[in-house]
């Protein structure tokens, strides 16, 4: 699995994210909000109204990568 390596930061931010936004209105999140540079090697995540997805944004070497965690509580508690 690639991924950042040992010691990098994550920030969470905290409240409800409107999860339609991209990698850009994302970064702009981290500057305005966050008040941290978002091509700084650390990673920073993001929540969903519902809190059913999670979005991960962070600074490869070239460019960013995007990425998105969605579930159901209900199948990972087995009440499906």
């Amino acid at each position: 699995m690639i991924g950042p390596g040992t010691g990098v930061r994550v920030y969470v931010a905290c409240g409800v994210t409107d999860m339609r936004k991209g990698i850009a209105g994302l970064a702009a999140l981290t500057q305005d909000v966050l008040r941290q540079k978002p091509t700084g090697g650390a990673v920073f995540a993001f929540r969903g109204r519902r809190g059913d997805r999670l979005k991960l944004l962070y600074w490869t070497v070239r460019a960013f990568a995007s990425i998105i965690k969605s579930w159901n509580a209900a199948a990972s508690l087995g009440l499906q």
